[in-house]
């Protein structure tokens, strides 16, 4: 994955485009300017690259993987919204990590019903059409409505066709100390602990990114008030109240 050449394509070379360009590239391009189109994309392979690092330990092939991302950046450069006030990068990167996902589930060993298969299907493809309304991440909630089919159903649906993870892939590692996904495997898990599990996800979903800093921090990495406070430069009384406002969106939306 750390080859500097990737499907022929010299990546330490690769033109970084600004913002401003892009939408200059992309007003040209839909104009009908092809070679417009063709810099935009060659613009915007290093973005693709960078997504495509994230599947690095799946054991594909990076030049499938770089192909099949660069499908996706193609279809946010046909669906951008350039009436919306969101970095083209911003609606890109989700697109290019659908359409690898969609690649590797298609290819997925373990088989799976052909109910749930179209379940899945009619969710991602909500979830494609909610990301280019949105210009983000739609929500589960927002994916089922679309849909029209009970939450867990949908979750369901689309966990079934996630690729298979090893038991013993390592998740953490401090010194010699590693931990892998079997250590973290419940003898007691049952199908509701795991939909409270991605509804308290999707409720920190809906936090503002200066909430959810501030909840990462005190409880998953154990800081202080204080702490917090000096980290992101606002007072301790400040981090308590936002605290309090976040941990009552979380409960709220569960």
């Amino acid at each position: 994955m750390n080859r500097v050449e990737i499907c022929g394509i010299d990546t330490s070379k690769l033109p970084v485009l600004k913002e401003k360009e892009k939408l200059e590239l992309l007003k040209k391009s839909r104009a009908g300017d092809a070679e417009a189109r063709k810099k935009l994309i060659n613009g915007n392979l290093r973005l693709v690259l960078s997504v495509v690092q994230r599947f690095s330990n799946r054991g594909e092939n990076p030049d499938d993987l770089f192909q099949v991302g660069c499908v996706g950046l193609i279809k946010a450069i046909d669906h951008f919204d350039m009436t919306q006030n969101v970095k083209f990068s911003t609606y890109a990167v989700p697109m290019v990590i659908g359409e690898i996902r969609r690649h590797l589930r298609d290819f997925s060993p373990v088989r799976v019903s052909r109910s749930l298969k179209d379940t899945a299907y009619k969710a991602m493809q909500a979830r494609e059409k909610l990301t280019a309304e949105f210009g983000r991440e739609p929500t589960i909630t927002e994916i089922t409505k679309v849909v029209g089919l009970p939450k867990e159903q949908v979750v369901l649906a689309l966990e079934s066709i996630v690729d298979p993870v090893s038991l013993y892939e390592p998740v953490f590692s401090d010194g010699g100390d590693t931990i892998y996904v079997m250590d973290q495997v419940s003898d007691q898990s049952s199908d509701q602990n795991w939909i409270d599990e991605l509804s308290i996800r999707d409720a920190l979903g809906k936090l503002s990114d200066r909430e959810k800093k501030i909840i990462s921090l005190r409880f998953f990495q154990g800081k202080t008030q204080v702490e917090v406070s000096e980290e992101i430069g606002i007072s301790q009384a400040q981090v308590s109240r936002l605290e309090k406002a976040a941990l009552c969106k979380v409960k709220n939306g569960i």
